[in-house]
């Protein structure tokens, strides 16, 4: 028998984005040469903002795994966890993750905080919402990063960060850069949806 760590280490990427695109509910994306650009060259944009931060780098709201997945294999040294709520998600992260990435089932708000050296998130939420559920699993000393499209209103996000102990985000060219100064504040994470419901 195969144990799972030999099967996984035997994946190539070219696999994985064949299979996130012929899995239904993980992407719209139907053209590998469409998911190559959007799902893998885009999560690479990331490794230069990663380098200067610690492990583990966690990947919230992995889905169909980017940029987790693509950062794991540019990044076979590092330690990324792939953190999704959704079971069925779940066990497509555990077929394809790298040896070096581990799966956690479970929602950002539910999770400890002040643990992770960096924090990457890619089509999570409005990226407010997504500041407020990435910055508590974060450390000081730490950082996230945002995918962001061209619309995202950086001040509202400087706002969130502020409440919960980050600094000023770093337009980056399409992703924000926020540091973590300070250890998250009481009161953070809110409990689960309160973030969208209620933005700060």
């Amino acid at each position: 028998m195969t144990s799972r760590t030999d099967t996984s280490s035997s994946r190539r990427p070219a696999d994985w984005l064949r299979a996130v695109v012929e899995t239904p509910g993980l992407t719209a994306i139907r053209d590998l040469d469409e998911a190559q650009r959007a799902l893998w060259d885009d999560s690479l944009r990331a490794v230069p903002l990663l380098e200067g931060f610690g492990d583990p780098i966690v990947d919230i709201g992995s889905g169909g795994g980017a940029p987790g997945i693509p950062l794991a294999f540019a990044l076979p040294g590092r330690e990324v966890v792939l953190l999704e709520s959704q079971r069925r998600k779940c066990r497509f992260l555990e077929e394809w993750a790298p040896p070096n990435a581990r799966v956690v089932c479970g929602r950002a708000e539910e999770q400890e905080i002040d643990w992770a050296g960096a924090a990457v998130a890619k089509a999570l939420a409005p990226p407010p919402v997504a500041a407020e559920w990435c910055l508590p699993l974060v450390r000081p000393g730490g950082a996230v990063v945002l995918f962001v499209g061209e619309t995202a209103d950086v001040d509202a996000v400087a706002r969130v960060s502020a409440r919960v102990g980050g600094g000023k985000p770093e337009d980056r060219g399409g992703l924000l850069l926020i540091a973590k100064l300070a250890p998250t504040p009481a009161g953070f994470p809110r409990r689960p949806g309160m973030a969208r419901k209620r933005p700060l």
